[in-house]
């Protein structure tokens, strides 16, 4: 049994996950949010490497890739950023990473690094399904649980597909497009999640426009075993840059608004 499913054995509801992008606004303002979301109960990180290209991602992340590259973040500061989490608090760490910085780092070495720094599992955005024979069986290799990616316009077979390359989670997107926050959550997911459920005991979690604590509680609703809350939490960030006080409080905040939230859903 995996780290993830440890976790979601031992909660009797969805697991919180927030997202931060490592180095955003810089290291240490970093380094200081993500202890404050640990601190305030997140169940799970799940952390992003910056890069000058990041297609999966709407504009609020594509800022905070920009404000951590240009204060000097790189893959070997991430690493290095990853152990002292893990040090910190020891849940499980997924990375989101993009493949170029992994290629040129060197596949093998990057995920055996990643897993000495206390990671957990890995997810490249930009790996296609049908690619993923060359790097799955270098992570497992390497210790590393793999999380791949279901939209809702995936049919079943690909489902299947992507559930075969998966040892840690699905992650379930709840709409098409990028990242983002949305005032109201896609309706999308709950047949998505229904379809996976119905091929997989992988747990499955929901990402992408999850924008408040109520729709983490629909999404849990729906049948979740996690939510992941990206690109909400990154805002503060970037509407505190000259307060990271009030920045650390908004999170502190939020994290636990939605783990009571979650902890009282229907």
């Amino acid at each position: 049994m995996g780290r993830y499913q440890d976790v979601f054995n031992a909660l009797n509801r969805a697991a919180m996950i927030p997202f931060f992008v490592i180095g955003d606004p810089d290291r240490q303002t970093s380094l200081d949010m993500v202890k404050t979301a640990l601190d305030a109960g997140a169940d799970i990180l799940e952390l992003g490497i910056p890069f000058t290209d990041p297609v999966a991602d709407g504009p609020t992340i594509q800022k905070a890739d920009i404000r951590a590259l240009k204060a000097g973040m790189t893959p070997r500061k991430a690493l290095a950023f990853v152990a002292e989490v893990a040090a910190y608090k020891p849940v499980p760490i997924g990375l989101l990473v993009y493949y170029n910085p992994v290629y040129r780092y060197g596949t093998e070495a990057f995920f055996r690094d990643f897993k000495q720094a206390g990671g957990t599992s890995i997810l490249i955005a930009d790996l296609s399904i049908d690619d993923a024979d060359e790097v799955a069986p270098l992570a497992r290799a390497a210790g590393l649980e793999t999380v791949f990616m279901a939209t809702p316009n995936c049919p079943d077979a690909r489902l299947r597909q992507i559930i075969e390359h998966t040892t840690g989670f699905i992650y379930t997107v709840s709409l098409l497009g990028t990242t983002g926050q949305r005032n109201t959550l896609s309706q999308r997911a709950k047949p998505l999640i229904n379809r996976l459920k119905a091929l997989t005991a992988l747990p499955v979690c929901v990402g992408f426009g999850i924008s408040s604590p109520d729709h983490a509680r629909q999404v849990a609703d729906d049948g979740a075993d996690g939510v992941i809350i990206g690109s909400r939490i990154v805002k503060m960030i970037e509407d505190n840059l000259d307060d990271k006080e009030k920045m650390r409080r908004e999170i502190d905040a939020f994290i636990r608004q939605t783990l009571t939230t979650l902890e009282n859903k229907a």
